[in-house]
């Protein structure tokens, strides 16, 4: 529409391509006589024709107003991150940044990555020691999970581990709220010693569920540091064997669909997030609209109120002869 304005100057230039002769000449015995108030503005009519064919373009341009929103509508994953808490995960076989850092802080720093990553899905957080308990539901507020997920602290649910309890949890956190996918990740560096419910049973109702669990086992193999206080000696560190379920943690992942993953560093760690967060992708549909306000009103009303005035004056005051 704005392409409009290359006819105004054509049409100025066709106007007034030539110098028009006057009908009548003015006797000299009124050449001294002063010009009135409406012979000086009589020249300003063409620009008052002129501005209301500029208002009309820029109006069939159709000026808008306002926000243009986009919702993303999906269902996504439901995702529950059962962390295990037990006191060997403080052990120091660990780097971060060039840092020893123990199994919990590791774990923090990458499972909060793999948060980041996300879009659409519902997350929830199960941690798990001698107990296990919910420490968020699903939610997709990610900057709450990531903000409760660093408070966490090792021995928080006791200094054993219920693996079979921490399932069984997380699995009760899914029926909160429908969706296609449920996936449970469950990171742990030992062997299942206490709770009401065997890792066994917990996986074959996940599969009655058709929840997909991912297990993890993180940790060196063998011995591994940990820091002590000793109350003679002062802190020093002492290396202990660590034992992990690995063939438990395997059968979990195989009766459910999932996968097992041994993480024995901090990028190994962040690997297996990875591949996790590639493997339970969901496209998401999106519907987006936009609610404008037509502005062309406040530009076509001034032009006809233009063009009439010029009308106006044309044929009256400023008529011409012939």
């Amino acid at each position: 529409m704005f392409a409009l304005f290359a006819i105004l100057p054509i049409a100025i230039a066709y106007q007034y391509r030539k110098k028009r002769q006057p009908a009548m000449t003015i006797p000299m015995v009124f050449k001294g006589v002063s010009s009135s108030f409406w012979l000086k503005i009589r020249g300003l009519t063409p620009a008052l024709k002129y501005a209301a064919l500029s208002l009309m373009i820029i109006a069939l341009a159709r000026p808008q107003w306002g926000t243009q929103q986009i919702d993303i509508s999906t269902e996504g994953v439901n995702i529950v991150l059962s962390v295990d808490l037990s006191g060997s995960m403080a052990a120091l076989d660990f780097k971060l940044k060039g840092k020893i850092v123990n199994r919990l802080e590791a774990v923090k720093s990458v499972v909060s990555e793999f948060i980041s990553k996300r879009a659409s899905d519902r997350i929830a957080l199960v941690v798990f020691g001698t107990n296990a308990y919910t420490q968020l539901p699903l939610t997709r507020d990610y900057n709450t999970i990531a903000s409760i997920l660093e408070r966490l602290q090792i021995g928080a649910a006791g200094d054993n581990t219920a693996i079979g309890d921490a399932i069984g949890i997380s699995l009760k956190r899914l029926e909160d709220v429908k969706s296609k996918s449920n996936i449970i990740i469950l990171l742990t560096d030992g062997q299942s010693n206490t709770g009401e419910l065997s890792p066994e049973n917990a996986a074959d109702i996940a599969v009655q569920k058709k929840v997909k669990i991912y297990t993890i086992g993180v940790g060196t193999r063998g011995e591994a540091p940990f820091l002590v206080r000793h109350p003679v000696l002062g802190e020093r560190y002492v290396y202990q064997k660590v034992d992990m379920d690995e063939k438990t943690l395997k059968t979990i992942a195989d009766k459910t669909g999932g996968l097992y993953f041994r993480a024995e560093d901090s990028e190994g760690l962040k690997k297996i997030y990875d591949t996790i967060d590639k493997l339970e992708k969901t496209e998401a549909k999106v519907k987006s609209f936009a609610e404008y306000k037509e502005l062309y009103p406040w530009f076509l009303l001034p032009a006809f109120v233009i063009l009439g005035l010029w009308s106006i004056l044309v044929n009256t005051r400023f008529l011409s002869v012939p």
